[in-house]
């Protein structure tokens, strides 16, 4: 699929996906937002097949992603409730159709994510930023609020943390945010693509049924009690152990072999 506002290549199993407005450091708009749902229902179809493994979110120019594009919000300012609503509704699908793909989604931040950028590195599998990346969930600088992107940030950085980053919309720093959950790696600019690269490789020495069963299983879990959870931690492992990439790859460990998947 050809896309306008979106860069996507892919080479063997590895996907990467390029924010390409860096005339406006990459900021969302409507525009934006169904591209990115209809690439993350191709990823999701590709990955069902294999063809997918690990996808790489990246931004053109300077800025990995700034938020909202200013002549967007400036059009918002005349739009009804209904229609902020319609809005609103489309950008919380974009974000859990990306938060949802069965595959790693790495994010690769440099210079800033803000607002909705910062969302967008709150529904990435791992996160690396440039040690000089900021980041911001800014929202309240414009008298609105993080409301959509705020499942997926709690989800990183819990509830103390998004009390003073909400309510203050402060700017932060990449190593704030590794503090936070938000960042998983901070290295210099130079070495972004090099810590991207250790982490693509490591996903590709694990099954990929297995990748999209732990991904699941999180939410499913996340916030019970081991007793609540142990009905379904319980079956999933049993189903992952009969399954055939968990038989292939329990008797290639006995047998001291590599399994098929790994690459």
């Amino acid at each position: 699929m050809t896309y306008t506002h979106l860069i996507s290549q892919r080479a063997a199993t590895v996907e990467r996906l390029t924010l390409n407005r860096p005339e406006v450091r990459n900021a969302f708009n409507e525009h934006v937002i169904a591209e990115l749902t209809a690439w993350a229902g191709e990823v999701r179809a590709a990955a069902s097949r294999h063809e997918v493994r690990v996808v790489v979110i990246a931004g053109a120019g300077k800025t990995f992603c700034a938020g909202a594009d200013v002549t967007w919000m400036a059009k918002t300012v005349h739009y009804s409730e209904a229609e902020n609503l319609r809005d609103a509704t489309a950008m919380s699908r974009m974000f859990s159709a990306i938060d949802e793909l069965p595959v790693p989604v790495i994010g690769r931040i440099h210079g800033a994510a803000l607002g909705g950028g910062a969302g967008l590195a709150a529904v990435c599998d791992v996160v690396v930023a440039d040690d000089q990346a900021l980041f911001g969930f800014t929202e309240v600088k414009l008298g609105i609020i993080p409301a959509v992107i705020s499942p997926f940030a709690l989800a990183k950085i819990g509830r103390s943390a998004a009390r003073e980053l909400f309510l203050t919309g402060a700017r932060f720093s990449a190593a704030r945010a590794r503090d936070i959950g938000l960042v998983h790696a901070v290295v210099p600019a130079a070495d972004l693509d090099a810590a991207v690269t250790t982490y693509i490789d490591e996903f590709q020495t694990a099954g990929p049924d297995a990748i999209a069963a732990a991904k699941a299983l999180i939410p499913k879990v996340w916030g019970r009690s081991p007793a609540d959870a142990a009905p379904i931690t319980s079956a999933a492992i049993a189903e992952r152990r009969v399954s055939p990439e968990g038989q292939e790859g329990l008797r290639a460990f006995l047998d001291k072999n590599t399994p098929g998947w790994h690459r």
